[in-house]
């Protein structure tokens, strides 16, 4: 199976810019961090980038010429994720072929892509996370949270209410539920990523995520646990020269 990556990036974020960050993050050692650990026999990648606030210096993304990079002006978070669902409608790709909805500031663990693949052999996933949220095991909302459990050769699932705004899907599955893809989008700043996922659940569909998490959200306090992710910040390779 293919798996088509496409990752969000921008010059400034009003939706993330008040997060608090591990230490030595940024967004450019994620994308560093992402184009290791990709195996690129099977996956391809996609860059989408929000020049709403551009610098006069040229962003890091379009250093690369392995991929391409689609410019668009958009200036909030729900309006770029607006332009990723028409990109992604416009394109020829084969319904069971992977989507990977990518935020930027996400780090991946080695291994990724199989993990990512093993989630879409459980018949039950419609969507897979490889994000283990945190909050899923001391927010005060989630006291009485029922999860079913799977497992692949790699790792446990758990099936989880929602997740943030990257996540994968077939494309057929994305065909058919692009209608409250975009209602949670549409006339927003930021997408209602929680409410979104409640109403595909609602709908029947199913959102599993991988335990322990092979990638996080670079927020400190949800970041998926059991893992030290300031390990993969500070790698050499990762170092900014």
């Amino acid at each position: 199976m293919k798996i088509e990556v496409f990752v969000r990036y921008c010059y400034y974020s009003n939706a993330s810019a008040h997060k608090g960050r591990f230490e030595g993050f940024s967004h450019e050692k994620c994308f560093k961090n992402l184009m290791q650990t990709a195996d690129f026999d099977r996956v391809g990648c996609t860059f989408l980038l929000d020049n709403h606030f551009a610098k006069s210096k040229a962003h890091f993304v379009q250093k690369q010429t392995k991929f391409p990079v689609i410019e668009i002006d958009a200036g909030e978070e729900a309006k770029s994720f607006l332009a990723l669902l028409d990109h992604v409608m416009d394109r020829q790709f084969s319904d069971d072929t992977i989507l990977y909805f990518l935020e930027d500031d996400y780090l991946h663990k080695e291994g990724w892509v199989d993990v990512l693949l093993e989630g879409f052999s459980i018949r039950e996933a419609n969507y897979v996370t490889l994000f283990d949220h945190r909050d899923k095991y001391f927010h005060e909302m989630y006291a009485n949270l029922e999860s079913r459990l799977f497992h692949t050769s790699t790792c446990h699932w758990r099936t989880t209410p929602s997740t943030t705004n990257t996540y994968a899907m077939r494309v057929k599955t994305l065909r058919q539920d692009i209608d409250i893809h975009r209602k949670f989008s549409k006339d927003q700043k930021i997408t209602r990523d929680h409410e979104k996922f409640l109403a595909l659940k609602e709908q029947g569909r199913t959102l599993i995520s991988s335990i322990p998490g092979w990638a996080t959200h670079a927020e400190p306090d949800f970041a998926s646990p059991c893992f030290d992710w300031t390990r993969i910040l500070s790698e050499e390779s990762l170092q900014l020269r």
